[in-house]
């Protein structure tokens, strides 16, 4: 059903029989996922709904007015609660995740319930079985097509600041400041109907980017000046830390949030990956720039997947394998990097 189709058909369902309703997002919530999922939930309950958020795991408290927010659940922290909100919902949001398996241990418990579902992201391939679908890859993140939503269902007199504040935190945070999928004047007026309603965009700002520990900028000087490698023929960076070099640093949630980008300020860089050793596995993070696809990368050789431009993996072997492996791969994407690279400098 295409968006107008969907929207009566939930109008109706939402009018007779949702009375408890639970928002779910990925592992690893990033600022679009908070926000969106936050965002939602506080415009639901000021529509009278008994709403509640479940976050398969944990995340860094970054996102400005947190604090503020009624309290969610944790499902790694949480299970026994988490579960028996999601049985008793008469109906569940999944927000910012196309594939089930990416909301983890929550994803399974969920696949045993027979409950409708309302899918909103924006990442392609959606692989949800979703009863109403909102998915659209053109629009810059799940918390402006969180917005889109409101106002289609005619919602409008419940988006308050708070939520505001909340949504505005995610198209902040996965356009990076207005940097990438960012060139639709819809952002634009969906970000300055936020404000209007009381978003601060300063404070915003401010906490995603301007907050930072000691230890997290020593660690990002550690990481460029150490751990960066420059392979100029694939006009491609590495960076990598591993765990011990992490806990050296006082790593926590979140410290190393945005490193990925710095080298692609590099002259001649297209794209950049962070290899991160964890305990059980290589987490990795793609950035690259122009039409260099990383998202179909990390999906072919790292059981991930993502955006044209930011995507994330795994690796389950050693750090150093993992590096390995993937330098080994690189041949077979010199020419589009080129290509990339040659669009991006010429003319």
């Amino acid at each position: 059903m295409t968006f107008g189709e969907s929207i009566p058909k939930l109008q109706a369902l939402l009018a007779s029989s949702v009375q408890k309703i639970a928002i779910v997002t990925h592992v690893n919530p990033d600022g679009d996922a908070i926000g969106s999922s936050l965002g939602l939930n506080r415009i639901l309950q000021n529509a009278g709904f008994h709403s509640s958020v479940i976050f398969p795991t944990n995340f860094p408290a970054v996102m400005t007015g947190l604090p503020r927010f009624r309290s969610w659940t944790v499902y790694e922290q949480q299970q026994e609660l988490s579960e028996r909100i999601l049985k008793e919902a008469d109906l569940i949001f999944c927000l910012d995740f196309n594939d089930v398996r990416r909301s983890g241990k929550v994803g399974s418990y969920m696949s045993s319930l027979v409950k409708p579902v309302v899918l909103i992201d924006h990442h392609p391939y959606p692989q949800i079985a979703a009863n109403f679908s909102f998915s659209e890859t053109a629009v810059s993140s799940t918390s402006e097509l969180v917005y889109r939503f409101v106002h289609a269902m005619d919602w409008q007199n419940y988006l308050d600041g708070l939520a505001s504040d909340a949504l505005l935190t995610g198209i902040i945070a996965d356009t990076a400041s207005f940097a990438h999928n960012a060139s639709r004047p819809e952002l634009y007026e969906a970000v300055s109907g936020l404000i209007a309603l009381g978003a601060d965009q300063i404070k915003i700002q401010e906490a995603l980017f301007n907050t930072n520990s000691e230890d997290r900028l020593r660690l990002l000087g550690y990481t460029l000046s150490e751990k960066m490698i420059i392979l100029p023929e694939y006009h491609t960076a590495i960076l990598s830390l591993s765990r011990a070099e992490l806990l050296s640093f006082n790593f926590k949630m979140g410290d190393t949030e945005g490193f990925v980008n710095y080298p692609l300020s590099i002259e001649g860089i297209v794209f950049s990956v962070l290899f991160l050793e964890n305990e059980d596995k290589v987490k990795i993070s793609f950035r690259s720039k122009g039409g260099f696809a990383v998202n179909e990368l990390s999906s072919t050789h790292f059981s991930g997947g993502g955006h044209l431009n930011a995507a994330g993996g795994e690796a389950r072997e050693p750090l150093a394998v993992a590096i390995e492996r993937f330098k080994g791969i690189l041949p077979d994407y010199k020419n589009q990097l080129t290509v990339e690279y040659t669009k991006l400098n010429v003319g």
